[in-house]
């Protein structure tokens, strides 16, 4: 693998952490696109249980509970964007019924048949998104909703270049239909796909990262992994402006038979 080939997996998670601590969401996304996402889900109450999966900083956390009622948990792995978590729901006066707690995806706290809603958006590959949903099916209660977003194929061909990227990052990286396919064959009705905006990743992904880059070189000067975190940010990016034709996320909302 070439210093340019790296993923995000090869970097230290304080770094990768400290990297996005500063971005109110740690992947492409917006509001409008979590509220369409949630749009399709229905008989939420505020008895509903909610989990959050990969919730980050909790950017799209904030956004569902101003428009979804229940009570929401969100989980990470990263104990530094839980702080930051919670300290939002406070400020919002969510704390009520909003809480993040330090947890992976693969050993959740949730009883069978808990949720009414999983959420993830933009993390279910870091279990693999058919492995998610199959395991994470048992915690929903029978009509209950999944809505995750996921790396997805545009188109069945592609460029070599982006091809052997994208495989190399993520293997599971697959087309809208077959990941539908996936949903379906897990145990869900299919209810809704569509392609996110490209504006989720340029403005609010990769142009907010530019400024924060300068000052994480400036605070980690002479360190190369951070050097190279960097760097490797800035080639995606650059392989996004250059392939957003063949690739970008889905969103995919399903039901639970």
């Amino acid at each position: 693998m070439s210093e340019t080939d790296k993923t995000i997996h090869d970097f230290d998670f304080k770094l990768i952490c400290e990297y996005y601590a500063g971005m109110e969401r740690q992947g492409p996304g917006s509001p409008d696109v979590t509220l369409r996402a949630l749009s399709f889900v229905d008989n939420l109450t505020g008895e509903s249980r909610i989990a959050d999966l990969g919730c980050g900083t909790g950017g799209q956390t904030m956004v569902l509970a101003g428009h979804a009622p229940g009570r929401i948990t969100g989980i990470d792995l990263f104990a530094d964007f839980i702080d930051i978590f919670n300290a939002a729901s406070r400020k919002l006066n969510l704390q009520d019924r909003v809480s993040g707690m330090v947890g992976s995806m693969d050993k959740l706290p949730f009883r069978d048949e808990e949720l009414d809603l999983i959420w993830s958006e933009g993390a279910i590959y870091n279990i693999g998104f058919e492995r998610g949903l199959n395991e994470w099916r048992r915690f929903l209660k029978k009509g209950g909703f999944i809505a995750v977003s996921e790396a997805s194929w545009f188109t069945e061909e592609r460029p070599a270049e982006i091809d052997e990227f994208w495989k190399d990052a993520y293997p599971e990286i697959d087309t809208i239909s077959n990941k539908v396919g996936q949903m379906q064959k897990a145990g869900y009705i299919p209810v809704a796909a569509f392609i996110l905006p490209e504006s989720c990743w340029t403005e609010n992904f990769y142009v907010p990262q530019v400024p924060l880059q300068q000052e994480f070189l400036r605070k980690h000067a002479g360190n190369k992994m951070a050097g190279d975190l960097v760097e490797n940010q800035r080639h995606e990016a650059e392989l996004y402006y250059k392939y957003k034709d063949f690739y970008g996320y889905a969103f995919y909302i399903g039901k639970k038979i």
